[in-house]
């Protein structure tokens, strides 16, 4: 397993940018570092059974750990966008994961989660309290950055938001409408486009419709379907992230987002797990400006 290194004297230290985020999803962490998974492996897959491709999940979000701490500079926070457990959300699944974050927390960056279907809230509160970010029960907040808002949701287990989260939402929104917002939930706004048959969450029409009729609301980020990809509905991108474990598809890239700040755009690059991907440093970008270029 990968062993993270890293300066600690201040003065070797880089600094921690704050228009600098580490975009993870679906880490899918274990109380097992050894154990493996064969994402390529379900109902309908394609894949014959002698080639799936096995992932370690500790070792993938190590050797992220090590990729973002290496930056110069380095991000001000990292978001994990759901399913940051493997089976339900365990207490030991949420120790494990607390280990392979904690070098990330003592590089200077601030780690935040949202709730996948994987994940059990309570569990996770229980086990690793500082990332905690309660609201109306569930796990839900706001980042306030120099140049855009982010909101992090909670589509729960069941993939619903529900209606005092959505109206929690609109609040959020329009108390913050001078700048640029880029919304985070685990669970995809419609079905998946990719390689796999994947619902869509159930109130997935009416998220979509609260973020079309807000111009400031820029991007809605998701994961849940482990596949890198992006569309665009008018003003509101939709940015499917793919998974830093284990993916559905083989071959298909695994990895995570640098996600840079300005104020006209939301830069991303993709970090591939594996650096000789060919999909590795693909870019794309989220603008801050409307059809006239006047900056939101």
């Amino acid at each position: 397993m990968p062993h993270l290194v890293w300066a600690t004297a201040d003065t070797e230290r880089p600094r921690v940018d704050p228009n600098r985020v580490a975009l993870l999803a679906d880490t899918h962490i274990s109380d097992d570092p050894t154990q493996l998974y064969p994402g390529t492996k379900w109902p309908g897959s394609p894949v014959k059974e002698d080639e799936h491709e096995w992932v370690n999940m500790a070792d993938c979000l190590a050797q992220t750990a090590m990729s973002v701490i290496a930056l110069n500079p380095r991000p001000a926070h990292l978001i994990i966008n759901g399913d940051c457990a493997l089976s339900s959300g365990t207490e030991g699944e949420y120790l494990e994961l607390l280990r392979l974050v904690e070098p990330i927390r003592a590089a200077g960056v601030t780690v935040h989660v949202t709730i996948g279907n994987h994940d059990t809230r309570e569990n996770l509160w229980r086990r690793i309290p500082f990332l905690k970010k309660e609201q109306m029960g569930l796990q839900a907040g706001v980042i306030e950055l120099p140049h855009a808002n982010l909101i992090l949701l909670d589509s729960g287990k069941g993939g619903i938001l529900g209606e005092e989260q959505l109206d929690w939402l609109s609040k959020q929104l329009d108390e913050r409408a001078e700048k640029p917002a880029l919304i985070f939930g685990h669970f995809n706004p419609y079905p998946n486009r990719g390689l796999r048959p994947i619902k869509g969450m159930r109130d997935g029409a009416a998220l979509l419709k609260l973020l079309a009729e807000r111009k400031h609301a820029r991007a809605y980020f998701y994961g849940h379907t482990h596949e890198w990809q992006h569309d665009q509905q008018g003003h509101l991108h939709l940015i499917n992230q793919p998974a830093v474990s284990y993916y559905f598809g083989k071959g298909h890239a695994h990895g995570w987002l640098d996600m840079k700040l300005s104020e006209t755009s939301a830069d991303l690059e993709l970090h591939c797990i594996n650096p000789k991907h060919p999909q590795h440093g693909e870019r794309r970008k989220i603008p801050f400006i409307d059809e006239e270029g006047q900056t939101i």
